[in-house]
């Protein structure tokens, strides 16, 4: 607004409020009672707007205050004047402002101005006061106090048109910068929508440019850090997937050759078990055996024993047999001797009964009688002797084999006693193996359980490693989607896993 229109606009406002050159004058004589008044009022008015939390926080501190104070005072200095100038409106204006950039609301600033009114109108009655009041007084009082309020209403009104042109400003900077923003949001947005999109297609690589508007750069810079970390971070995962995937194939062909051995061991184990359970029977029953025999073989010992004494009495009777032949020779050679003695008798009777004659013939008979019976008597003697003879060597030859027999059978008990021993040894040792393998057996059972509660394990273990194998291909494929690094390097890097002897790598 020009300034003869500023003048024009003050002037319709003084002749619609009535503030014509009389009423000037009545101000200008009331400006030492509101100058004197003024800073109680002002006081009122700002300490009224520091007690409300509402209107404390348009002035942070004291100084603050006693600042704004100081423009009112000196802004109603300008208002005693009554010239009501551009002076006046640039002081009014600049009061209205102040209070505007405070963030002052009018509603706030209106209802602390009545407060000033209010004190300064006690003011002026107080100074009219206590005086008899005529008529012409009453009426003088009231036009000045008229005159105040006019005053005050004019005030207030230019202050809050600077309040209203203020705010409307400040909306229009307000459009204006949304406006910009807006642009500048919808430019920041265009570019983020572009790499948003490559970012949803996989592409890691694009970035924000940093030339766009300068409240975005922050954002655009920010962009790029985060997303050059996520590109970092995915190609690590990434790469870290294809090891883990690579891995994961030797792990599940381990686990499934780990579970095939462990399934082979456990049908060893109970093929084992089986077979040591049989030989633990076998052992058992050659530890009874054993201690059978044991005992068949103290029996035979005991026996053997037993027929040594026999063996003694039969060779002493037998040596009895062999003396009674002896003597039974000597009686035959005494028969023998006898039958020759007889003999020779009998034949030197033949002789002497020869000589005799005729009367010595019957003796020579007899004679001869005896003699044949002296004969077959030695003849007898001779057959009995052989036949002693024969006995006496057959029962020499019976000692012999008896002293044999004994012998051998002493030998044998001495055997058998061996035996015996090594057979209580064989049983005992029967037994001691019967029990070991009992023991065996037991932790062969044992162990085959455990064989197979492993095999069970190494089966879901096998299970768990291919499934998480799955899910590591899932990922390796889903991050593969990704693009961050070319793709050359990518294939030469995969080229060089596949070459690694010992690895599969599965696409």
């Amino acid at each position: 607004m020009s300034s003869a229109e500023e003048k024009r606009e003050l002037q319709k406002r003084l002749d619609f409020i009535g503030l014509d050159q009389e009423a000037r004058a009545r101000l200008r004589r009331l400006a030492p009672i509101i100058n004197a008044g003024l800073s109680t009022a002002l006081g009122t008015f700002y300490k009224k707007i520091q007690s409300i939390p509402d209107t404390a926080k348009s002035f942070t501190n004291q100084a603050h205050v006693e600042s704004a104070k100081k423009r009112q005072m000196s802004h109603w200095n300008v208002v005693g004047e009554a010239k009501y100038d551009e002076r006046y409106v640039e002081s009014v204006r600049a009061v209205g402002a102040a209070h505007a950039h405070s963030g002052l609301d009018p509603r706030w600033y209106i209802g602390s101005q009545a407060l000033v009114v209010e004190s300064l109108i006690h003011k002026v009655m107080a100074e009219n006061w206590p005086s008899r009041f005529g008529r012409g007084k009453s009426e003088k009082l009231a036009k000045d106090v008229a005159t105040l309020v006019k005053a005050a209403m004019l005030d207030t009104d230019y202050s809050i048109s600077a309040y209203l042109e203020i705010q409307a400003e400040q909306r229009r900077h307000a459009e204006e910068a949304k406006l910009a923003a807006d642009e500048e949001q919808e430019v920041a947005l265009e570019a983020l929508d572009d790499v948003l999109k490559g970012l949803a297609a996989g592409d890691l690589e694009s970035r924000l440019s940093t030339a766009l508007p300068e409240n975005f750069v922050k954002m655009a810079e920010g962009y790029n850090g985060s997303a050059e970390r996520l590109r970092g971070t995915l190609a690590t995962v990434r790469h870290a997937g294809e090891e883990i995937l690579v891995s994961t194939n030797g792990i599940s062909q381990a686990s499934k050759d780990l579970a095939r051995r462990t399934e082979e061991q456990a049908q060893g184990l109970e093929e084992s078990s089986a077979t040591l359970h049989q030989l633990t029977h076998s052992v058992s029953g050659t530890a009874e055996g054993a201690s059978k025999a044991a005992g068949a073989v103290d029996v035979a010992l005991s026996e053997a024993r037993a027929s040594g004494p026999v063996v003694k009495q039969a060779v002493a009777a037998m040596g009895e047999i062999e003396r009674s032949s002896d003597e039974i020779s000597k009686i035959i050679g005494v028969i023998d001797e006898i039958a020759f003695q007889t003999n020779l008798l009998a034949l030197n009777a033949g002789v002497e009964a020869a000589r005799a004659g005729e009367a010595g013939r019957g003796f020579a008979v007899v004679a001869q009688e005896v003699r044949a019976l002296a004969q077959r008597c030695a003849d007898a003697a001779k057959e009995i002797k052989d036949l002693i003879s024969d006995s006496s060597r057959q029962v020499q030859a019976g000692v012999d084999l008896v002293n044999n027999a004994g012998a051998a059978l002493s030998q044998i008990t001495t055997r058998i006693d061996d035996i015996n021993t090594i057979v209580k040894t064989i049983a005992t040792e029967a037994a001691h193996q019967s029990i070991g393998l009992h023991e065996v057996n037991g932790a062969l059972s044992r162990m085959d359980s455990l064989t197979q509660e492993n095999s069970a394990m190494v089966l879901d273990t096998s299970k768990q490693t291919s499934d998480l194998r799955d899910a590591v291909e899932r990922l390796v494929t889903a991050l593969r989607g990704f693009k961050t690094r070319s793709a050359e390097r990518l294939a030469r890097d995969r080229q060089k896993r596949e070459e690694m002897p010992g690895r599969r790598l599965v696409a």
